[in-house]
């Protein structure tokens, strides 16, 4: 599903951006706006619920014990006064669907980034060598690996797989060759030859993992030598993988501290990073009731998560969606926040901000208020 929402959604709005402004800067900040509003939606479900969890979980957890205990021999009755407080109040739970559902296209967008043309594009393929005398009982299956779409102009991309057909497994000093081949299944190497400059855009050949165990030729000829597992790599260069943005060196650079010296425009997009994220957290906390363990965990997230993208290997191209992605998540929870709250959940929140803790009985429901762009507005 992820390489089908790549190949089919978000790479043809990338070629339609690029064919307005030829920068590839431009067009992955402008996939990531259209790609945040179109999940505005399901994303303002989950800024909505957290809102409101934060205001109701206090009154909830004290509402939910003195059920417990009140009808702690009646199950029934029990589960249907926790009902009855969850449809006051609302799940806990009704937060994540939304993030669920959008897990897909942000997942097939993160593949897009990573991959061609803002990056190279590797094929690993793991190989076990077996003792001939072994290899005569293995029943034959064959590989495929995930496709990837590779870039050889700006307009021009196809999807390019790594077939064996007779599977990963091999005899000693037996020779198989990988076969990069689109999804129709013309060879790579003659689609290539179709362009001035498909030679660019050969793989370049080699074994990541187990050299003492297998060899390959940069045709992708591979030897099994000794019995043992191994794994080659075929890269296949990015077109725009060198390309520059703004600050940004190479949209492909990939990680902090290369080669003993220190890239500082993965350092600045790390940085705004951080930045972008905490500023969406002290957005999400305005208007609520001072918390001293939430504002230190608001604190100490941002940072924590900075200093792991220090050293997870991201492309530029990726940490540029990261940070436009934060900048408009923190501009929807500003506009979010500054909706009404339902009577029941206001008067709870008036009465943490006064200092008065109480816990407010009601029957009002939590009603689902939409802005007037989103669906099922009734307005």
């Amino acid at each position: 599903m992820i390489g089908f929402i790549s190949e089919k959604l978000l790479i043809p709005i990338l070629d339609f951006f690029y064919g307005l402004v030829p920068s590839y800067g431009l067009a992955i900040v402008a996939l990531t706006v259209v790609i945040r509003i179109a999940l505005f939606p399901l994303s303002a479900g989950s800024i909505r619920s957290a809102r409101r969890m934060k205001i109701a979980q206090p009154v909830m957890q004290k509402r939910q014990a003195e059920i417990k205990s009140k009808f702690s021999s009646d199950p029934k009755k029990q589960q249907e006064e926790l009902g009855k407080l969850m449809n006051e109040f609302g799940s806990p739970l009704a937060g994540c669907l939304p993030l669920i559902v959008q897990m897909p296209v942000l997942f097939a967008l993160f593949a897009t980034l990573r991959g061609s043309p803002f990056a190279d594009v590797p094929y690993n393929i793991n190989f076990k060598v077996l003792p001939q005398d072994q290899i005569a009982a293995i029943d034959p299956k064959p590989y495929k690996s995930p496709r990837h779409s590779i870039f050889v102009t700006e307009k021009s991309h196809f999807p390019v797989i790594a077939m064996l057909p007779n599977g990963t497994k091999l005899g000693s000093e037996e020779s198989v060759k990988i076969n990069l081949q689109t999804t129709n299944g013309n060879n790579y190497s003659e689609v290539l030859s179709k362009y001035d400059n498909g030679s660019r855009f050969l793989p370049t050949w080699t074994v990541s993992k187990g050299s003492e165990n297998i060899k390959v030729s940069q045709d992708g000829l591979v030897t099994a030598i000794k019995p043992g597992d191994a794994t080659i790599e075929a890269k296949i260069p990015g077109l725009a993988a060198k390309s520059g943005f703004l600050f940004i060196k190479a949209l492909g650079q990939v990680g902090f501290y290369v080669d003993g010296s220190i890239n500082w425009d993965i350092a600045t997009l790390v940085g705004a990073f951080g930045l972008t994220l905490l500023l969406s957290q002290v957005l999400s906390s305005q208007g609520m009731p001072s918390n001293a363990q939430q504002s230190t965990a608001n604190k100490i997230t941002p940072v924590m998560i900075t200093g792991m993208f220090l050293f997870f290997p991201l492309p530029a191209g990726v940490l540029l969606y990261m940070v436009v992605a934060n900048i408009f998540q923190a501009f929807q929870t500003f506009l979010l926040n500054k909706e009404a709250l339902p009577a029941n959940l206001q008067k709870i929140l008036d009465d943490q901000l006064t200092g008065k803790n109480k816990v407010i009985p009601s029957t009002a429901t939590i009603s689902d208020k939409r802005l007037p762009f989103e669906p099922n507005n009734k307005k």
